[in-house]
């Protein structure tokens, strides 16, 4: 079983900074693309960020300079550092993996989510 585990959420000032991050666990044989996802409430899940396995990036362009992805391949763990906060980057962030599990195809996994909420 594959477990995605976020941490990092929580309520800042415009303006401030969170750094999320994301744990993933279990019977990981290998992980391609790691991800952050993000939905506010009545609207549809977007896509933030994204890293594949060597590092290359893509960023919403709501977040292109304000948020950078990164991940630590040794410890499974994607991290999304979230500066310049503002009020509509309010949502529930989601961890993704593109993950296999053995010499399968690789599947998608998702973590619960974390709460991020910017005051204005």
């Amino acid at each position: 079983q594959v477990q995605l585990v976020e941490s990092g959420g929580g309520l800042v000032q415009a303006g401030g900074s969170l750094r999320l991050s994301c744990a993933a666990s279990g019977s990981i044989f290998s992980i391609n693309a790691m991800g952050w996802y993000r939905q506010a409430p009545g609207k549809q899940r977007e896509l933030v960020a994204a890293i594949t396995s060597g590092g290359s990036t893509n960023y919403a362009d709501s977040v292109k300079g304000r948020f950078t992805i990164s991940r630590d391949n040794a410890k499974n763990t994607v991290y999304l550092q979230m500066n310049s906060l503002k009020p509509e980057d309010t949502a529930v962030y989601y961890c993704n993996a593109d993950l296999r599990t053995g010499w399968g195809t690789p599947l998608d996994y998702w973590g619960k989510g974390t709460l991020v909420t910017v005051s204005s």
